[in-house]
C-alpha cells in the first residue's frame, strides 16, 4: 500500500462511526463494483468498510449469495486470458506481460486486497474464509474461490510477518482465555489446569501472532521440559507431579499444537513454529539436546474398524504393533500416510521415534486411538534428509524399534 494509503487508513481508523457517511442504499454487488472501479482512497475505504459490515451481518443464505457473486461474476474470462497470452507470445513485451497478468487474475483477488485496506479488515477476511469453508463443500465448483483466499493468505501470513511470543501466567487474561478456548488436543479444564501448563519452570508455551491480528494467536505449542522421552500424557500433565528445574532437563516435548483460526486452515505455520521454538530453547537451555513430540494418533481406531480390528482384543504389545503398522503402512489414495498428524510431522522432517500404549487414557484418547500415542523426533542433523525422503518417495522414516514392532505385527 502506498504511503498515502497508509496515512488515509490511519485517518479513517480514527474517525468515529458518526463521522462516516451513512450506510449506502446500493446493493452489495453495486458496492463491490464501485470499490473495484474507484481510484479514490477515502471513498474506496468507505465502500470497503460497508461491504465488510454487511457481510458480517448476513445470514448463511445471504453469505452464500455473496460467494455466488464472487464465483460467478468476479472470476476470469478465459477468452480474454487466451487473447492476452497470444499477444504476449507474439510480442513478449512488458506491456503485454502486464496485460496477461491482469486478465489471468480474478477480480475477487483485487477485491480482497481493497477490502484489506480497511483497518481491522484482516481478521474479518479470515472470518469470511471460515464461513466459506463451512458453507461450501470442497467438491462444489464455487469452492474454487478458496484458492484465491489461500493465495493471498499465504503471502499475508508468511513467516516474515509472524511474531513469536511466549505465553506465561503473566500474559494478559484475554490471551490466556483464548489459549483455553483454542486448545484442540488436550482440553484445558480450568484456570488451575492452565496454570500448571504455563507457570512451572519446566513448562513453556509459545504462539505465533500477526501484526494485523495482535490479540489473536494463530497457532500455539505447549512444551514440557523433561528428563528422557515420556510415553504418557497423563503423567506429563498430572496435578501432583513435581516440577523439574529447567537446567536439569535434557528433552523438550511438544505435546500439544493447536491451530486457532478456522479461516486459516491449510496455511502452514506449524513447521516454522516448532523449529523456531527449538532454536530458542536451545539458545536458552544448552542442556536440552532432544526434541520430540508426544502426539495423538487421531485416526487409528477409525482405520482399525475399517480393517476389522477390535481394540478391546489387543493387549499393550499388540496395540503398539498395530499402531506401528498403521503409522508406517496405512496410506491414502495418493500414497501419503492415512494419519494427518503423521503427514504433518514427517513433512516437517521429523521421524517416528517410538509408539506407546496406555499413553492417553482420556475419553478422547481411547475413542480415537485406543490410548496409543507416538513420539515424532526432530533431529536437526536429519531434518533435511527426512523431509526429502518423505516429500520425494513418500517414505515414512522410523526408528529401528518402531520397525521391529512392524515386523512383530506382520508375524502375528
Amino acid at each position: 500500500m502506498s504511503l498515502l494509503s497508509d496515512v488515509l487508513a490511519t485517518i479513517f481508523a480514527r474517525q468515529s462511526r458518526k463521522a462516516l457517511p451513512p450506510p449506502s442504499k446500493q446493493t452489495t454487488e453495486a458496492l463491490i463494483e464501485e470499490l473495484l472501479s474507484t481510484q479514490g482512497e477515502v471513498s474506496g475505504m468507505t465502500a470497503a468498510a460497508q461491504i465488510l459490515d454487511r457481510f458480517a451481518g448476513m445470514d448463511d443464505a445471504a453469505k452464500l449469495a455473496f460467494f455466488d457473486h464472487l464465483a460467478g461474476d468476479l472470476g476470469i474470462d478465459p477468452a480474454k486470458v487466451r487473447a492476452a497470452l497470444d499477444a504476449f507470445e507474439g510480442e513478449p513485451s512488458q506491456k503485454n506481460y502486464a496485460a496477461f497478468l491482469a486478465t489471468a487474475e480474478p477480480a475477487r483477488q483485487e477485491l480482497a486486497r481493497r477490502l484489506n485496506r480497511v483497518p481491522g479488515a484482516t481478521p474479518q477476511l479470515v472470518a469470511m474464509r471460515s464461513d466459506l469453508l463451512r458453507l461450501i463443500p470442497r467438491n462444489d465448483p464455487r469452492a474454487r474461490i478458496d484458492l484465491d483466499f489461500q493465495h493471498l493468505f499465504a503471502s499475508w501470513f508468511n513467516r516474515g510477518f509472524l511474531v513469536l511470543r511466549p505465553i506465561s501466567w503473566q500474559s494478559p487474561a484475554y490471551i490466556l482465555e483464548k489459549i483455553i478456548a483454542y486448545e484442540a488436543v488436550h482440553a484445558i479444564d480450568s484456570w488451575d489446569d492452565l496454570r500448571r501448563r504455563v507457570e512451572p519452570t519446566d513448562r513453556r508455551c509459545f504462539a505465533f501472532f500477526h501484526p494485523a491480528m495482535p490479540d489473536e494467536p494463530l497457532i500455539f505449542v505447549e512444551v514440557a521440559l523433561t528428563r528422557g522421552i515420556p510415553g504418557s500424557v497423563q503423567r506429563l500433565l498430572a496435578e501432583d507431579r513435581q516440577p523439574l528445574a529447567a537446567e536439569e532437563a535434557d528433552t523438550a516435548v511438544f505435546y500439544s499444537i493447536s491451530n486457532c483460526q478456522a479461516g486459516l486452515a491449510g496455511i502452514s505455520f506449524g513447521n516454522s513454529l516448532i523449529k523456531q521454538v527449538a532454536e530458542d530453547l536451545s539458545a536458552e537451555l544448552p542442556n536440552i539436546d532432544t526434541f520430540v513430540t508426544l502426539s495423538p494418533i487421531p485416526t487409528l481406531t477409525r482405520w482399525m474398524k475399517e480393517e476389522g480390528i477390535d481394540p478391546a482384543t489387543l493387549d499393550a504389545d499388540a496395540l503398539r504393533a498395530t499402531a506401528a503398522r498403521f503409522l508406517l503402512t496405512a496410506k491414502r489414495g495418493d500414497g501419503m500416510p492415512y494419519d494427518p498428524v503423521t503427514r504433518f510431522h514427517l513433512g516437517n522432517g521429523a521421524y517416528v521415534h517410538a509408539v506407546h500404549a496406555e499413553a492417553d487414557t482420556s475419553p478422547k484418547g481411547l475413542a480415537e486411538s485406543a490410548g496409543a500415542m507416538v513420539n515424532y523426533r526432530y533431529d536437526p542433523d536429519t531434518f533435511v534428509e527426512n523431509h526429502e525422503r518423505f516429500a520425494g518417495a513418500k517414505e515414512v522414516v522410523a526408528a529401528r524399534d518402531v520397525r521391529a514392532l512392524l515386523q512383530s505385527a506382520a508375524a502375528a
